[in-house]
């Protein structure tokens, strides 16, 4: 039997999120972009809402929820601050890393102060020479006794200038390809760590930058799951952010749906409200199917997800959809809105610029699109 419903306690956790997204980060979604400012308390308050340990385990403070809870998160708080909703979806895909593959004082030292929105923690996997392929990973970590020796430079990390703590993948056999990369835990204190942000168009107060590392020493304890298999161990997490950030991006596009609907409904032309005219409502339904098609793939696979179920091939979908189809629907909504919608007075502007981002993030259209043809055609495909 089918069933597309959520449970009472899903409900009413979106319910209460919903009220918290509308009243509490919508209103002050603009000024931290603006002023360039990570609201850290906000960050915090989340914490406090059970949003930041959701998929941390609750013997770590956590609640332990189930992923389609998580995607719920996702949508709700990307209603309200499109740049928060990493709250959801970089804490998810880094407390699953933590929790399935880390040792367990990692876990124990870790796993609560992400749950409690106490530390923000980023993942630093791409560099200037390495995004989709792995095997060009150029940062070494050099085993020295009991302590491994990082080196080299991250870019395009997520949370880089305000982060306290980074997932660094490094390689530690030079002749493995993307078999000898290994995964640490290097907090940001650390000598030799160096972050430094960029002036980017959009996602502005979560902190994008390049990671800088010298000769950087972490303790063996670090490492997470075993040497030279640490890229293969946490594959799998990128499904889950990338079905989170269908849902992310889902979120700003529906809200912007709503606004522009209640616009429409209102501002009068040639003595008619707008939304009479066929040219602004099909506009509105074209895009409201598009993104409630990704909502329901994007729960569906998270649904797979919690039953152990494949679900790689949902999840590129979503994440090569999801962002695409959010920011025109987000582009559309500027225009039906007038001048004003293109003025920093409204959020419709900053959503988009916020939205693009993520076309790019944790895989381009055309990565997504070599792991959907791969399941499709077969392992004996390599795409060129």
């Amino acid at each position: 039997m089918l069933d597309f419903s959520f449970s009472e306690e899903q409900q009413a956790f979106r319910e209460m999120l919903r009220e918290f997204s509308l009243k509490e980060l919508l209103p002050n979604y603009t000024k931290w972009d603006s002023e360039g400012e990570f609201p850290r308390h906000l960050w915090k308050r989340l914490g406090e809402l059970g949003v930041n340990g959701l998929r941390v385990p609750e013997k770590y403070g956590g609640s332990g929820a189930d992923c389609v809870t998580t995607g719920i998160a996702a949508e709700e708080v990307g209603r309200g601050d499109f740049n928060l909703t990493y709250a959801v979806m970089l804490n998810g895909l880094i407390s699953d890393i933590i929790n399935n593959h880390a040792a367990d004082s990692l876990k124990q030292k870790w796993l609560p102060q992400i749950a409690s929105g106490d530390k923000v923690v980023g993942i630093a996997l791409t560099e200037p020479a390495a995004g989709t392929d792995a095997a060009g990973i150029r940062s070494t970590a050099v085993r020295k006794g009991d302590r491994y020796i990082l080196n080299g430079e991250k870019s395009g990390i997520s949370a880089a200038t305000i982060g306290d703590m980074f997932i660094v993948f490094a390689k530690t056999d030079q002749q493995s390809g993307s078999r000898g990369v290994s995964a640490f835990i290097v907090p940001r204190d650390l000598p030799g760590m160096e972050c430094k942000g960029y002036e980017d168009m959009g996602n502005v107060l979560i902190g994008r930058g390049s990671i800088y590392m010298s000769d950087v020493e972490v303790p063996e304890e670090n490492l997470i799951g075993l040497e030279n298999q640490g890229f293969s161990q946490v594959m799998n997490g990128f499904d889950l952010s990338r079905l989170l950030i269908g849902l992310q991006c889902a979120g700003a596009a529906f809200q912007s749906l709503d606004e522009t609907i209640e616009h429409v409904k209102t501002r009068h032309s040639f003595g008619k409200p707008l939304a009479k005219y066929q040219g602004v409502s099909f506009p509105i339904v074209h895009h409201y199917t598009h993104l409630e098609l990704i909502k329901w793939q994007a729960y569906r696979g998270l649904w797979l997800r919690d039953q152990g179920k494949k679900h790689s091939k949902e999840a590129a979908s979503v994440k090569w959809l999801g962002p695409k189809y959010s920011q025109e629907a987000i582009h559309e909504c500027l225009l039906l809105n007038g001048h004003y919608a293109y003025t920093k007075e409204m959020p419709l502007e900053q959503r988009l610029r916020d939205v693009i981002g993520l076309e790019i993030g944790d895989g381009t259209a055309q990565a997504n699109k070599f792991v959907i043809a791969k399941e499709l055609i077969g392992k004996e495909y390599k795409p060129y």
